[in-house]
Order: C-alpha cells, then sequence, then structure tokens
C-alpha cells in the first residue's frame, strides 16, 4: 500500500462500540502511529482541515456511511473540496452494514475513496487493505 511512511488511522463512526472495536484491531495490527475516533463525520472534517499531515505519514480514514448530521458520502464529498495538496495523504475506506446496491456503486463515484468495506471491520479485511 504505502511504503516507508508512518500510519495514521482515522475512524468515524456513531457508534461508540463500533469506533472501539476498530481502535483495538488496528493496534493489534503493529502498523500503526496513532489513530483519532470521531462520533460526528463534520468533527473529522474540521481536525482534518486544521491538521495537514506532513509528507512522512499516510493516513487511513474509515467512515461509515449511516450517520446522524452529517452522513459518509456527505463527509467525502466535503473532504474531496479540500486542497489537492491537503488530501493527497489519505486514503478513504466507506464501511457500513448497507446491503443497498446504490450505496456500493455510490462508492465508485468518489475519487478519494479506495474501497467499501463490510461492517463489522475485522483483522482480516483490516490486514488485506494494509498490504
Amino acid at each position: 500500500m504505502v511504503q516507508n511512511k508512518k500510519l495514521h488511522f482515522i475512524v468515524i463512526d456513531d457508534s461508540k462500540l463500533d469506533c472501539f472495536i476498530a481502535e483495538k484491531i488496528i493496534k493489534n495490527t503493529g502498523k500503526c502511529e496513532s489513530i483519532r475516533s470521531f462520533l460526528q463525520a463534520k468533527d473529522a472534517l474540521s481536525f482534518i482541515a486544521s491538521n495537514p499531515p506532513d509528507d512522512t505519514s499516510h493516513t487511513i480514514i474509515l467512515v461509515d456511511i449511516q450517520m446522524p448530521v452529517m452522513n459518509g458520502f456527505e463527509f467525502v464529498e466535503a473532504f474531496e473540496k479540500l486542497p489537492p495538496e491537503q488530501i493527497e495523504n489519505y486514503t478513504i475506506y466507506v464501511i457500513s452494514s448497507s446491503i443497498n446496491e446504490n450505496d456500493l456503486q455510490k462508492v465508485h463515484n468518489y475519487k478519494t475513496v479506495r474501497q467499501f468495506l463490510n461492517k463489522p471491520l475485522t483483522s482480516n479485511n483490516l490486514a488485506a487493505l494494509l498490504v
């Protein structure tokens, strides 16, 4: 995936339990420099906008689709409006328990979304994207 860069993670999910599980799975990979969790997508977007990454790091964002206030798709749309140099060190994975075909297809409309992951996040599907 991203060679010779420190990996940081941002988990965006309105479920505290899902954030907790994701953090534990991420920590167990041994490839994580830091993890930040947000229960609201708008808070994560504010954090990203005000904390540009350095060139020696890469951040993986795991964002849930179904959230109040700002859903995962709205987050991605707002994220993609940030300056290109600010978003180039991020990779987004949409996570959801949704089996809605429209959601699965919509993921492909965003240039910054790498792929759709089914909930719950597991060590196997996380390991597959860290290869």
